[in-house]
């Protein structure tokens, strides 16, 4: 599986904005939750999968909980993972179990459900993804088409679901699209300015017929992303760039759906990109249920 490394930093500034969201600021305080619980009162708890699916985000369950400890002056919960990002669960599996505050439980409870069901749903349909091409040599990767200030907490969602990061940003990847051909002058004019002025970050040219593809490579281009193609049409370009010797990666991308992703793959590209993966997919319901 790609490296799964947690963006830890990344998270603990999202749940920071989060908890501020629901007590109105650093110094707030759940009403409900401070007027009913003593801030004695322990419990047991446990986070419950209420659907079938791949988990991503598990290691922010004991973060939630330990900011909400800290800013409530109270004891951490033990927090007992049960499983990792990346597994796989049945409806009515125990994903974690905890104990301690019932104050600390209540407040942190949305967050932690927010952040985890959201990071899960986008693991889940990147396993789907996967398990579709798996044996066909190609890889689901996911675009820029992230939520706002979520990015490294999605991509690492779909490297939870075995998928892969394409670019994290504008910075890493250089993709000519139609409009920088336009707006330079041609397809080897964008090409030779970008490697003239960024010549260590990797290029990858946008194409839509196998004429452009095939100008593509001659003008240097080892990285086409080839849009909006039919399975023919694409077959016979990933053929004509193969033919030409030269190694370049192929990838597929444009209205594609996982009933039609194993006919794509086998078309003989390297990659599907699907930004489906980080702006569409649905939540995988978790719940947090404390327990007698």
């Amino acid at each position: 599986m790609t490296d799964l490394a947690f963006p830890e930093e990344d998270a603990l500034t999202v749940i920071r904005t989060a908890l501020d969201e629901d007590l109105g600021g650093l110094d707030g305080v759940d009403v409900t939750t401070a007027a009913t619980i003593p801030a004695d009162q322990v419990s047991a708890a446990q986070v419950v999968a209420r659907e079938a699916g791949a988990l991503a985000g598990i290691p922010v369950i004991a973060m939630v909980f330990d900011e909400v400890a800290r800013r409530l002056g109270a004891e951490p919960l033990q927090v007992n993972a049960l499983r990792a990002d990346g597994d796989v669960v049945a409806r009515h599996d125990v994903v974690a179990e905890l104990t301690g505050s019932t104050q600390v439980t209540l407040v942190g409870e949305r967050t932690v459900l927010n952040v985890v069901c959201r990071l899960s749903g986008i693991a889940t349909h990147t396993h789907r993804w996967a398990e579709q091409l798996a044996g066909t040599g190609a890889t689901v990767l996911d675009t820029r088409k992230t939520t706002p200030g979520l990015r490294a907490l999605e991509k690492y969602a779909v490297r939870a679901g075995g998928g892969t990061n394409k670019r994290m940003g504008l910075y890493d990847v250089a993709m000519i699209k139609d409009n920088h051909k336009l707006a330079a002058g041609s397809l080897s004019k964008a090409y030779a300015a970008v490697r003239a002025k960024f010549p260590d970050v990797p290029v990858q040219v946008e194409v839509t017929t196998t004429e452009e593809a095939l100008e593509s490579v001659e003008v240097g281009a080892r990285f086409l992303l080839c849009d909006n193609m039919s399975v023919e049409l694409l077959r016979a370009t990933v053929e004509a760039v193969r033919a030409t010797g030269e190694d370049v990666e192929l990838e597929a991308t444009g209205g594609l759906t996982l009933d039609v992703a194993r006919a794509y793959a086998e078309t003989g590209v390297d990659y599907l990109s699907v930004g489906g993966l980080t702006h569409s997919s649905p939540i995988l319901d978790l719940a947090l249920d404390l327990v007698d």
